[in-house]
């Protein structure tokens, strides 16, 4: 075992001298001054597309928040069912078990589509 450490530690100390550093590049004052009018036309072509994407994500991000209290019904249902049903809650009861077994895959499906929203499509 003290042998393999022994020819580990001696093949990294030849190979990884070898490796080269990455190299920084800054931009020139100039060259970013030249570049801003570019930058500035970019962003404001791609600006309604940005605000919608931000628009339909944050949707789809407060459905799938909605989805993940939806899944707190099973264990209301549950109780309902078990500890409720002298008191008249069965029935309420089995349709928060249903509204709970349903919200993980609703859960899965916005979870799904988030990207797509994050792009601007209203799904």
């Amino acid at each position: 075992m003290k042998k393999l450490l022994q020819i580990l530690l001696l093949s990294s100390m030849l190979i990884l001298p070898g490796t080269a550093a990455p190299k920084v590049q800054a931009f020139e004052p100039v060259t970013m001054v030249l570049l801003a009018p570019v930058a500035l036309k970019v962003y404001e072509a791609a600006e309604p597309r940005l605000v919608k994407g931000a628009k339909y994500g944050g949707k789809k991000m407060v459905q799938i928040g909605g989805n993940v209290l939806e899944i707190l019904y099973l264990p209301l249902g549950l109780v309902q069912v078990t500890a409720g049903a002298p008191f008249g809650f069965m029935s309420s009861g089995i349709k928060n078990i249903g509204k709970g077994a349903i919200a993980p895959g609703k859960m899965v499906l916005n979870v799904l589509a988030l990207p797509f929203s994050l792009c601007g499509v209203n799904i």
